[in-house]
């Protein structure tokens, strides 16, 4: 068998598998909330800035805004966000952040310190992180520009 075709040998595997175990972990940290690992990533987005148009959290989340809008209709009925229309241009919804949801974000500010002990290992840790992150961002905006 080739090596480039062995399944050790592929990056994608790597990045697949450790992205399905991180959401993994993140499960029981948010589901006591009823909240789901993209939830989370809205409510991160709106925690940073809220009020924003619903394409901006697509955007910054790298999803469209198809995927996204179903999310936050959920999120609605939960009681966490409100949609409404833009004052200056009435086609765009703004997503805004409840009470409830801005209450959430003191629930869950012990959630990324468990989801850093639970990723810590020899060769990922606080000191080496921000190294990880730059590689894996200068990946992401790599694949996306050629999307």
């Amino acid at each position: 068998m080739k090596p480039q075709f062995k399944l050790d040998n592929q990056l994608c595997f790597r990045l697949y598998t450790a992205s399905r175990l991180i959401t993994q972990a993140y499960h029981p940290l948010l589901s006591g909330q009823g909240l789901t690992y993209p939830q989370y990533l809205v409510l991160l987005v709106l925690w940073e800035q809220d009020a924003q148009p619903v394409n901006d959290i697509a955007r910054r989340l790298y999803l469209e805004t198809n995927t996204v809008t179903p999310l936050l209709k959920r999120m609605e009925a939960a009681g966490i966000l409100t949609r409404s229309r833009g004052e200056q241009d009435a086609r765009q919804m703004i997503v805004s952040l409840t009470p409830k949801g801005r209450a959430l974000q003191k629930k869950l500010a012990d959630v990324p310190m468990e989801v850093a002990r639970a990723v810590a290992c020899p060769s990922v840790n606080p000191e080496s992180a921000p190294e990880l992150y730059r590689m894996l961002d200068d990946m992401i905006q790599k694949l996306h520009q050629e999307s």
